[in-house]
């Protein structure tokens, strides 16, 4: 199996974008069954406020010194991008707030529920921002979300009362920051090379053939070693 791990936030473009051609690719392989996504993650704001405060073409012309108009261009190229992917993608209208408790919610799942749910939860927090255009950090949003991808509602109403999971998702927020991550998406393939950015279909491709030949090397590979000459609780390799 292999294992592809990806640092994202719910309020990155790219990071949606990212991970819809990751799956087509996984697809269109033919590979569906043999590659599991191991989801980390990382807030772009930390500090970003809980409670919407400005639109997003405001805050997009603000960060990179633009005019309103033309933050709306920029806004509208990005969108472009993504529903070429198939995502009805209304990037122009989103609801910028905190996403930590959406990290927080996506680590329970984990740690609960099966891998077709946390799959689907991810998805759907995603499609709530960028989509529906849902204020992540609303409490009542994410029990909806979770309810929809098929988690207990009561089960997540008390995790949310708590701060149960901050520590993993500041866990892997050190980790990216060990690594060097300074954006995302951030995928590492099997543990082995990093892709950085949301790049093409092709390349998500050819990553993934990569991934796969070097994982069926190293099975050959460890078929013809020999056995080392060591010693155990259980006995000696004769």
């Amino acid at each position: 199996m292999m294992t592809i791990t990806v640092w994202s936030d719910f309020a990155c473009p790219y990071c949606y974008i990212g991970e819809a051609r990751l799956e087509k690719a996984i697809e269109e392989l033919g590979m569906t069954g043999d590659v599991k996504i191991d989801y980390r993650a990382f807030e772009l704001d930390p500090g970003a406020p809980r409670e919407v405060t400005t639109t997003t073409p405001e805050r997009f012309a603000m960060k990179y010194r633009l005019s309103v108009p033309e933050a709306e261009a920029q806004i509208e190229h990005i969108s472009s991008l993504g529903r070429e992917e198939g995502i009805d993608f209304r990037y122009a209208t989103t609801r910028y707030s905190n996403t930590f408790d959406a990290h927080r919610l996506m680590k329970f799942a984990e740690a609960e529920c099966d891998y077709a749910t946390v799959k689907k939860l991810n998805h759907l927090l995603f499609d709530a921002y960028f989509t529906r255009n849902l204020v992540l950090a609303d409490r009542e949003v994410l029990l909806s979300v979770a309810a929809e991808a098929g988690m207990d509602k009561e089960q997540v109403t008390a995790m949310l009362d708590t701060d149960r999971f901050a520590d993993d998702v500041r866990f892997d927020e050190r980790e990216a920051q060990m690594r060097g991550v300074r954006g995302v998406p951030y995928m590492v393939f099997n543990g082995e090379f990093a892709v950085p950015g949301a790049l093409s279909l092709d390349a998500m491709k050819e990553g993934l053939r990569r991934a796969d030949r070097r994982i069926k090397e190293a099975e050959a590979a460890a078929g013809t070693e020999e056995r080392p000459h060591a010693c155990g609780p259980e006995g000696c390799v004769l």
